[in-house]
């Protein structure tokens, strides 16, 4: 069956639609939130008070994470060299997309009273992994999609359309399956959808099945319209062994990606670490519930889909770096506006009983987190591409996803000695501003042209 260059894209597209809910409905504003208060009431079980249960149940998550993030920074380079040196790329997504959704179906069980938090999170590491790694492959095929000028628009209008599809299927899970821990309802007041026993948190922990059923449906159009371009024989996994050597030590060669693979190591591990505690910063120190945690998602996502769209035209015209300098700017910015906020002052000013305006910076700064992250990420899947080619995108995409996930222990890490140290959640999130910056100051090496303009 012959396809057209645009139903390629589109079917490209789809992947974003489709992976985004393991992000927006898992990791960070339904799931997330859910399990914090699971492992919370875990903790208090085993006679923890409340403070040192939320401690725990922190840890819990980003200890996940860590071990989570090191599996990825380890598989991703090894299997992009592999997949580069056999030329085949698609029995790969296969493979991790069933490891997507057998991760996000198995969250059923997450019950609200568990002997044991570890299952829980050990498939929702198994999800994360085989979306990461999938997303990972998915990029590679990147080059071969449009020509450079077009990049930045392809990979941008990508991105909105994932977080559209975020925005679309959160809106549909609070409004007809997430239900509120005390009144049993849903967003708009109903019981959860098809009979499900609110009493035992059916409605909020269907988010697994949930998220899995909509990766099928909507992994259709990727898997009948997007084509690997032909590549003849293939080389031995000794070979591509010994590629992924050779790979290494050429980084020391190509000194523009090496720099924006460091760069890139430390604001997208601060990005990811701002996504993967916004809903437990919202919980811890803003007070909010699932539901409230749901709408911010939606405000941020919807955000991120307008700035993803527009930020991918900018892109095109001016070039990715600035696009990208800017958007880390803006995150760091709002990240010192988060921390000088509470639910009774603003930078230290002390505001009237009631005042509505600390829940509305804070919706604020998820419309600013959004749509800079959303920036951030589409703009720097473009520069990735100008450091590559066709052949090696696989390989060098690993290398991206290695950067990605090489630190992913650091800012968790770095979050929780200064909340310790300080005693505060909320200044405790400072060290991102310190990673923030440094992607900054690494970014200013990085030619803008990639590996097409020189060294």
């Amino acid at each position: 069956m012959t396809v057209s260059a645009r139903k390629r894209i589109w079917g490209w597209w789809f992947f974003d639609w489709a992976s985004q809910p393991y992000n927006t409905l898992l990791l960070t504003f339904s799931f997330g939130p859910y399990f914090a208060e699971v492992a919370r009431a875990h903790f208090v079980a085993l006679g923890q008070s409340t403070e040192l249960s939320q401690a725990s149940a922190q840890a819990y998550w980003t200890g996940a994470q860590t071990v989570t993030g090191l599996i990825i920074a380890i598989l991703a380079p090894v299997l992009g060299v592999v997949a580069d040196g056999r030329g085949r790329k698609m029995p790969w997504i296969w493979a991790f997309s069933a490891m997507y959704v057998v991760g996000a179906y198995v969250l059923w069980w997450t019950r609200p009273e568990m002997p044991t938090l570890f299952w829980s999170a050990f498939w929702f590491s198994f999800g994360f992994i085989g979306m990461e790694l999938a997303t990972n492959f998915t990029n590679a095929l990147m080059p071969s999609l449009a020509g450079h000028d077009e990049m930045g628009k392809v990979s941008g209008t990508g991105f909105a359309f994932g977080y559209l599809g975020g925005v679309i299927a959160l809106f549909i899970f609070l409004l007809f399956f997430a239900e509120d821990a005390k009144t049993g309802k849903t967003l708009i007041g109903l019981s959860p959808a098809f009979g499900l026993d609110p009493a035992t948190r059916e409605g909020t922990r269907s988010v697994g099945p949930f998220t899995a059923i909509w990766y099928v449906v909507f992994m259709v159009p990727f898997f009948l319209w997007v084509r690997e371009p032909a590549i003849r024989g293939g080389e031995k996994l000794g070979q591509s062994f010994a590629k992924l050597g050779t790979a290494l030590r050429a980084l020391k060669a190509r000194p523009s990606l090496l720099y924006f693979l460091i760069a890139s190591m430390f604001y997208r591990d601060a990005l990811n670490a701002t996504y993967a505690l916004g809903g437990a910063f919202a919980s811890n120190v803003m007070g909010w519930s699932v539901i409230q945690s749901g709408t911010f998602g939606i405000i941020a996502a919807i955000a991120a889909t307008i700035a993803s769209w527009a930020g991918g035209k900018l892109d095109s015209s001016i070039g990715p770096k600035p696009v990208i300098v800017l958007a880390v700017a803006v995150l760091a910015a709002t990240i010192v506006v988060m921390m000088n906020l509470t639910p009774t002052s603003f930078f230290g000013t002390a505001l009237a009983e009631g005042s509505s305006l600390p829940d509305t910076v804070f919706y604020g700064c998820g419309v600013v987190i959004g749509a800079a992250g959303g920036v951030a990420q589409a703009a720097s899947r473009t520069l990735m591409v100008y450091h590559t080619t066709e052949h090696d995108a696989a390989g060098d995409f690993g290398f991206y996803g290695l950067s990605g996930k090489a630190t992913a222990f650091l800012a968790p890490a770095m979050i929780t000695v200064a909340t310790t140290a300080l005693g505060s959640a909320r200044l405790g999130i400072a060290p991102l501003i310190v990673l923030f910056l440094i992607g900054l100051v690494l970014l200013l090496r990085v030619n803008p042209q990639g590996e097409r303009g020189g060294a």
